[in-house]
């Protein structure tokens, strides 16, 4: 009998996520999905000199062009009294001195000091006429002496970026003890050093930058549809940059199509088209090239840290000890030096017992793009710099390296545990997830594994990483969500944090139905609303938002529950519902208006840790390198949504991979951007890895009302240092010690053909 292949309608599917079914049935509504009858187009003119002094602006041809409306620069931009790009977090220096903040102005006016700083803005009827329009512009910039890297900015006479900071220097932050970190070196008996590099990376989301806006004349509020990590954030910073009061700011967001850290707040083309909006009295849009993504979309990483570590004879931890660099970019924008400063320091212990601790932070302007945060935002960049140091230091005194880990790891019974540099832990069990992950990997069983990949001509290496991260205290003191049951039976629940791929609509909706034991379909999450800015609360960032605005989802439908067993008391019901559409279709609309209610919570930082196993494979003929098998095992605290997780963790795996084995963002001696498209910049692609096993130990914490700790950066922090140990596992025979990312078959075969010579 022959089989036959029946088709399922889309009405059969039921996809693992809410959002799913509109995204892949091309129902998704992005930013460059909005459209505005009679609106106008913008083009950006930049910066194609990494450094000079602008002599000449002439834009009489531009103005001239057909279709062209309105050119603005740098004098629109003064009398508008547009403000500088903001910088969300400034440090206290050594002896606590105030760094050196140099903000970026909307619009370059004397100077330029990055390939790809805005200029000038040309609006026109389309967007084909706003660009040739812009082709006709006379620009001149005397060229002047570039710095594209930290140790050329640093150098002895290299130019100075900004007067308020000699020698390139916006702080120099310190954290920690040197005291009691010196006198530990002091009594040690082993010393080990490693100095890794971070590399400049591009957040390259799948959704490039995009701006559409609408000014309506009769209420005075300017409409801004923008991909965002948070309607707050964005509409703050809005605000604080136009000086146009938040009440008359509206962001409205939908689908996000990946932020990574840089859609935090606004950028020069949000300032001028607000502005341009209600001057013009029409509609906007701009949707960025992918080549103005990577000139002008901020940078990520670009960090480098060396790291010292001291140990008793035993191999028990004395102290750590980090001098870091950190390159800024040209000017410091949003979190740049929270990054090098709060997110270096805050977790420099990782999961260990470690009784001193002090690190140094070198923040240095460059002539590049500004950095700003890029998934993680510093905190696998010091999960990497540990769990490589330690590592490293067991080889380099014959120390095995599991039994390291487990003679330092914090114990359960410490808990909480206050770090040396002050870092309150909540509740961990490093060994436990140590433990497990060493089951599912086979660790033992490597030996034989690698014999068997020799006999195949391949180096076989295998590497473990124990990390903690701190995830995001958020801004706001709460988070807080609004919902009201309609009179089409569906809870309408607002709030102020949107997803660019998380699926807070399937998670947020979870909560509501486990608790209030209303069907999950039968909620509906929005944000970006009008409404929302009567709200308060946190943006996506620092894995915080399942917990954070999660928490807030829990009260609401607590506090909901309480008023639908109130009613129901009062109509003479039974306390509990169990067929939710025919008991609100049984409702008045007065009765339905009752029930609305506000949820909202407090949530600190949570530290999500775990252990992930590397082993990967390198022909030595070529260079290439293959992730055989990997295995994560994290503590996440309570999990709501098992399926999102997975989703999470293999995202961050893979965008570790990427950062391990390909990522890297290029500059010339000269500050020209080399690696300026997807033809020169390195991604991740389908099949470069394998199957992701994923397992969760549930170690919930008492700092949020779920449980929660955070997932989104969880697999970039574990990945980075498994991966680097596991290429280190294998290159150890042939005497290298360490390698910077990323690991590139070119690289890796020099390096083994060397030691060979």
């Amino acid at each position: 009998m022959n089989a036959r292949f029946e088709p399922v309608g889309l009405d059969r599917v039921r996809p693992a996520r809410k959002e799913d079914l509109r995204l892949i049935t091309g129902q998704g509504r992005f930013t460059a999905d909005v459209h505005y009858e009679g609106e106008l187009h913008l083009h950006v003119i930049r910066s194609m000199v990494p450094h000079g002094r602008i002599s000449r602006l002439d834009l009489d041809a531009v103005r001239r062009a057909p279709g062209v409306v309105a050119v603005y620069t740098a004098t629109d931009a003064q009398a508008w009294g547009l403000q500088a790009i903001p910088n969300a977090f400034a440090a206290q220096g050594v002896g606590g001195t105030a760094q050196q903040v140099n903000r970026m102005p909307v619009l370059a006016q004397d100077r330029v000091l990055f390939v790809g700083q805005p200029i000038a803005m040309v609006v026109a009827e389309s967007a084909l006429a706003a660009e040739d329009a812009a082709g006709l512009a006379q620009v001149d910039i005397d060229p002047l002496p570039a710095v594209a890297s930290v140790d050329a900015a640093l150098a002895a006479h290299a130019p100075t970026l900004h007067e308020s900071a000699p020698g390139n220097v916006s702080v120099h932050f310190e954290a920690g003890d040197a005291q009691a970190v010196e006198a530990a070196f002091a009594r040690a008996a082993h010393v080990s050093h490693l100095r890794i590099q971070s590399q400049r990376l591009m957040g390259v989301p799948l959704e490039p930058r995009a701006v559409v806006v609408c000014h309506d004349q009769a209420s005075g509020v300017t409409r801004v549809h923008s991909p965002n990590q948070g309607v707050l954030g964005l509409l703050g910073h809005l605000s604080a940059v136009t000086g146009i009061a938040v009440e008359h700011l509206q962001v409205d967001t939908q689908d996000v199509g990946g932020s990574f850290g840089v859609r935090i707040g606004p950028f020069s083309e949000h300032a001028v088209m607000v502005m341009a909006a209600r001057q013009l009295k029409r509609p906007l849009r701009w949707v960025a090239t992918r080549s103005e993504v990577f000139l002008s979309d901020w940078h990520g990483r670009a960090l480098v840290l060396g790291g010292s570590i001291a140990l008793d004879a035993q191999g028990k931890i004395l102290a750590l000890r980090y001098h870091d660099q950190v390159d800024l970019g040209a000017y410091n924008a949003y979190m740049s030096s929270f990054i090098g400063t709060r997110n270096l320091s805050v977790t420099m212990g990782g999961v260990y017992q470690v009784p001193a601790l002090y690190m140094r932070s070198d923040l240095v302007y460059t002539n590049t793009t500004p950095v700003s945060a890029y998934r993680g935002a510093g905190r696998p960049d010091i999960a990497f710099a540990i769990e490589r140091l330690v590592d490293h230091a067991a080889h380099e005194h014959g120390f095995d390296p599991i039994a390291l880990r487990r003679l330092n790891f914090i114990a359960p019974e410490a808990f909480p545990y206050k770090t040396a540099n002050g870092t309150v832990y909540d509740r961990c069990e490093f060994d436990r997830v140590l433990t497990r992950a060493l089951e599912v990997s086979d660790y033992d069983g490597f030996a034989r594994r690698k014999v068997q990949a020799q006999a195949r001509g391949k180096l076989r290496g295998i590497g473990l990483a124990s990390y903690l991260e701190a995830s995001g205290a958020g801004n706001a003191p709460k988070d807080q969500v609004q919902g009201h049951l309609g009179a089409d039976g569906m809870l309408e629940v607002i709030g102020v944090t949107g997803a660019s791929g998380q699926g807070h609509e399937t998670s947020f909706s979870q909560i509501i139905e486990r608790e209030l034991g209303l069907p999950a379909r039968l909620v509906r999450y929005r944000a970006g609303t009008l409404e929302s800015k009567k709200l308060v609360g946190n943006g996506t960032g620092g894995s915080r938002t399942l917990y954070g605005a999660g928490s807030a989802i829990l009260s609401l439908a607590q506090r909901l529950k309480e008023q639908v067993q109130a009613l129901r008391a009062e109509l003479a019901q039974a306390p509990q519902v169990t067929d939710w559409p025919q008991w609100l279709a049984s409702l008045t609309p007065a009765q339905l208006g009752r029930l609305q209610v506000m949820g909202e919570a407090s949530s600190g930082s949570t530290f999500p840790n775990g252990c992930h196993v590397a082993e990967i494979e390198i022909d030595p003929q070529t260079g290439s390198t293959e992730v055989v098998q990997y295995w994560a095992v994290d503590d996440l605290g309570k999990v709501i949504s098992p399926d999102l997780v997975r989703g999470q963790v293999h995202g961050g795996v893979v965008q570790g991979w990427g950062q391990a084995f390909c990522e890297q963002v290029v500059y010339d001696e000269q500050g020209q951007l080399l690696s300026g498209s997807l033809m020169d910049y390195a991604m991740p692609r389908l099949g470069q890895m394998p199957i992701i096993r994923n397992e969760t130990i549930e170690v919930a914490t008492d700092l949020n009302a779920l449980g929660s700790k955070g997932v989104g950066e969880s697999g970039c922090t574990g990945s980075l240092p498994a991966l680097s140990n596991a290429m280190m596992d294998a290159l150890r025979p042939f005497g290298v010690k360490a390698m910077d990312m990323p690991f590139t078959p070119a690289k890796v075969w020099a390096a083994i053909n060397l030691a060979g010579s």
